[in-house]
């Protein structure tokens, strides 16, 4: 389930995930993200790090980073992940402001970190999950005035970030991966804005002006599997989404998502959600 209310005016939004049900596909945007485990443990990639945040955990991840998240194969049953996407202005105002200069300066220039863990090693980690929960709730149960109380969390959570920017080590990313970054963008907005045509490997490269093979190695660098692979992958991910969202037939969503056979659609939703459409749709 995704919730999304943001707007010009008060740019923020928040996004319950259940990941039991489904994943979050690779995705970028202008906006900061704060990532929260409420339940069970999650598998995060961000760029092409990965890292298991495990329940009352978090990270912070930076403007145009790539991410994607998964259940981790854990025994629990249930993984829920809050997201909460707000655009740096929000905290920061102008950018010749005070605020701006401070606080959100020093987090979103060019040299800053791509992301932040809080898996409560720290302190101040503990401080940065309360705001992010405190900025969750007033979301999720809006009173009078809520839109200054979640400003007030998110300037907390900004304050902590910010202050303890020293003590995190300095990575800047090689511009190797950086590179293979953009290009996989590029092929990326394809295969989300395509997904229901033909797509081959060939089409893919064409969309990033690169070769086969270098697209090829640019997906197992940085998405972990062939193009090939992660289209089927994302086709299966929005027949999941079709499943438990409408009444639709499923010969009707597997065309919608690309599978011109029927019966091939069952075969790969079963190896990769573990039970076929029809008990994925009566089981969640």
């Amino acid at each position: 389930m995704i919730t999304q209310q943001d707007s010009p005016l008060f740019p923020v939004a928040c996004c319950p995930y259940n990941l039991t049900q489904e994943a979050i596909p690779w995705h970028w945007h202008d906006e900061m993200e704060a990532l929260l485990v409420t339940d069970g443990a999650a598998d995060v990639t961000i760029g092409t790090r990965q890292h298991r945040i495990r329940e009352g955990e978090g990270a912070i991840i930076n403007s145009g980073v790539l991410h994607a998240a998964w259940r981790a194969e854990t025994n629990e049953n249930e993984c829920w992940l809050h997201s909460i996407v707000f655009h740096p202005r929000l905290v920061g105002g102008n950018t010749d402001s005070i605020f701006w200069q401070n606080y959100l300066f020093p987090l979103t220039r060019e040299a800053a970190p791509r992301y932040i863990l809080l898996d409560r090693s720290a302190p101040w980690h503990l401080d940065g999950l309360y705001a992010m929960e405190s900025a969750w709730h007033s979301y999720m149960h809006p009173t009078e005035g809520y839109e200054f109380r979640i400003r007030s969390a998110l300037s907390q959570l900004i304050i902590q970030l910010t202050s303890h920017l020293s003590q995190l080590p300095a990575e800047p990313p090689r511009k190797k991966a950086l590179r293979d970054e953009a290009r996989i963008k590029l092929m990326l907005q394809y295969i989300h804005s395509d997904y229901d045509t033909d797509i081959t490997a060939k089409k893919i490269a064409e969309h990033a002006s690169i070769s086969e093979s270098e697209c090829l190695r640019c997906f197992r660098c940085t998405i972990g599997m062939p193009p090939v692979q992660y289209v089927k992958w994302y086709r299966i991910q929005k027949a999941a989404q079709l499943l438990l969202s409408t009444d639709w037939k499923i010969a009707e969503i597997s065309a919608c998502c690309g599978f011109q056979d029927t019966s091939y659609f069952v075969k790969t939703f079963r190896e990769l959600k573990g039970k076929t459409p029809g008990k994925y749709r009566k089981s969640s």
